[in-house]
């Protein structure tokens, strides 16, 4: 198999046109990203530094000998094709190994973060009927405490040394079985991977992934990566492998291609150990999303620090913006590639600063061989400007299988051969696709629909801001009005209320600033109010404190990419200015 799926050409254009999918209908993950390269001994697949510091290196062919051996364990232990196993593991070489396992086994894949708490962990253990389990000492108590409740749980494995009943210790288990070990045959359009969706639009769903997903990922990969694989790349994310970003935007992909990756897990962020990290390990290639961005651009003229020396930057969860691209190229060298997707159809969309211009605030356009459009409800291409759905058009080899145990969430979520991702977003002439919202969070006002997004970009640029959500608020006259919340920079509480409310000399900037993003002057009537809300959404008493709060976790980024504290007392790095590209409104007629 080649190592590279988009076609040679100078221009985007050129290579879009001449792409052909080439999806082998039998395919394995776990052979392709591991045994296929377990010929050549000494290729060094992953690089973990401990917690300690300790570092050791793991060729592909001990991956292959190590979840061979599991492979048998876990035969032994009564999984066969189709079950389901849950990896509650984070950034760790025995996560690695048990995906390995799973996907030669035939069977599939759960990832479950560590930050999950009991009833988080209880549902999706229960609703995908998992058998088995494996997680570390941190985790254990949880995940025994799910067991008690959910008696489905037959076997739990963990991975550090543990004495409890019930409990099967990963060394022991591999230490009695062969490395030899026949990998199931599995074809392309067989499941492989199970990942629920963060629930913001109901109980979480999880979206079940084919083998083929992987070759379907890999043009979009090697966009945002400037044509990966290079000679000396090396991955790196602080994302949760137990996250899609971390797993199918790091780690899947570059053992596709036979690329090193490091694992390091930061329990909090922390860009100097990052950056510390990126120069020890000689990282090439990383994923950061738009978060940590902005917490490392904290740090003044970094290359003088650290001898980082990066070829390619992924990024994606929210728009960057001009000021943190040219940070990015000041600072880091190189320009960041963002990109689009969802579980469900994972980076479809992306940009490639080698074969088109970045446009800041942009997620870039259609990767080659995927068919993305801005759709109305009735399925149908919008013209340029007009906001819509964006839709991935089927068949699609990154497309999800179905939803599990779901049929109705499935049906729902297609339009005719349009899957509609539930984003709102509109294309530009050149066919750059920006970001306008959720369409659960459009705020639908007279005869206007308002992007929400276009509302935080501007109050993000505000230098008081840190980091803002808008929603929608019922109103008799309009329909809705526009509510928003801010996370403000101020130290000086009392100051940073008076600019909440919208009242003292200190908001003439934030009122000046909205009367630029808003000519219509729809938003200024509308929002009457400022104030300043907590992220803590259970003690919120009204829905829509309830939406400015989910909204403002989903601006300011996923916390468990960050290791930044659980469900109560989150904090946030703070946000940069965003370009609202080109001759794009902030209110478009509904």
């Amino acid at each position: 198999m080649n190592e590279r799926t988009l076609p040679e050409g100078r221009t985007y254009e050129e290579v879009y046109a001449r792409f052909r999918w080439s999806v082998p209908a039998a395919f394995n993950i776990g052979v392709d990203i591991c045994d296929r390269h377990a010929g050549d001994r000494a290729r060094v697949a992953l690089i973990h530094e401990d917690d300690a510091g300790r570092i050791v290196e793991y060729t592909f062919a001990e991956l292959r000998a190590r979840s061979n051996q599991l492979a048998n364990a876990l035969r032994r232990l009564g999984v066969q094709r189709g079950d389901r196993i849950g990896v509650v593991l984070s950034q760790r070489p025995e996560l690695a190994v048990f995906h390995l396992a799973t996907y030669k086994l035939g069977a599939i894949v759960l990832p479950l973060a560590t930050l999950f708490g009991p009833e988080a962990l209880e549902y999706r253990l229960r609703d995908a009927g998992v058998r088995v389990a494996v997680t570390d000492a941190e985790t254990l108590d949880r995940l025994l405490g799910v067991q008690s409740a959910y008696p489905g749980l037959e076997h739990v494995v963990c991975v550090d040394a543990a004495e409890a009943d019930r409990v099967h210790d990963y060394r022991r288990l591999l230490e009695r079985e062969s490395d030899h070990f026949d990998p199931v045959a599995t074809a392309g359009e067989d499941p492989a991977l199970l990942i629920y969706t963060s629930g913001t639009t109901g109980p979480p769903k999880g979206a079940l992934h084919a083998h083929r997903m992987l070759i379907g990922r890999m043009p979009s990969m090697e966009m945002v990566h400037e044509h990966m694989p290079q000679p000396g790349d090396r991955f790196w994310t602080p994302a949760d492998w137990a996250w899609a970003g971390g797993l199918l935007d790091m780690l899947l992909p570059a053992w596709h291609c036979g690329i090193s990756v490091v694992a390091r897990r930061f329990r909090k962020f922390d860009a100097e150990q990052a950056f510390d990290l990126m120069a020890r390990l000689k990282v090439r290639n990383v994923f950061l999303p738009a978060t940590v961005l902005k917490m490392m651009r904290r740090i003044d003229d970094p290359r003088s620090r650290w001898a980082v020396d990066l070829r390619t930057i992924h990024s994606g969860g929210e728009s960057l913006g001009v000021e943190m691209i040219q940070w990015a190229r000041d600072a880091l060298g190189t320009t960041p590639n963002e990109g689009f997707g969802q579980t469900e159809a994972t980076l479809v969309v992306g940009n490639c600063s080698t074969l088109m211009p970045v446009k800041p605030g942009s997620m870039g356009r259609p990767v080659p061989g995927h068919v993305v459009e801005i759709v109305d409800e009735d399925g149908k291409a919008l013209p340029a400007g007009e906001i819509g759905d964006i839709a991935v058009r089927r068949p699609d080899p990154v497309m999800f299988l179905r939803y599990w145990n779901n049929d109705e969430a499935t049906r729902a979520k297609f339009t005719g051969d349009w899957m509609l991702t539930g984003d709102l977003g509109s294309k530009d002439a050149d066919g750059y696709v920006w970001y306008a919202g959720r369409k659960d969070d459009v705020i639908s006002s007279g005869a206007y629909r308002i992007g929400p997004g276009e509302i935080e970009e501007c109050l993000n640029a505000h230098p008081a801001v840190a980091v803002a959500a808008a929603v929608g608020s019922p109103d008799p006259i309009r329909g809705e009005v526009g509510q928003v919340g801010q996370i403000l920079r101020f130290e000086d509480e009392r100051r940073a209320l008076c600019l909440a409310t919208g009242r003292g000399d200190d908001t003439a900037g934030l009122h000046g600033l909205l009367a630029w993003c808003d000519p219509t002057g729809l938003l200024m009537a509308a929002m009457q109010e400022y104030r300043e809300r907590t992220l803590r959404c259970r003690e919120q008493n009204d829905r829509n404190g309830m939406l400015v709060n989910s909204r403002l976790q989903r601006v300011a980024g996923i916390l468990d990419v960050l290791g930044g504290g659980g469900e109560e007392g989150r904090t946030y790095g703070p946000g940069g200015g965003k370009s609202r590209g080109p001759g794009r409104k902030l209110a478009t007629r509904a």
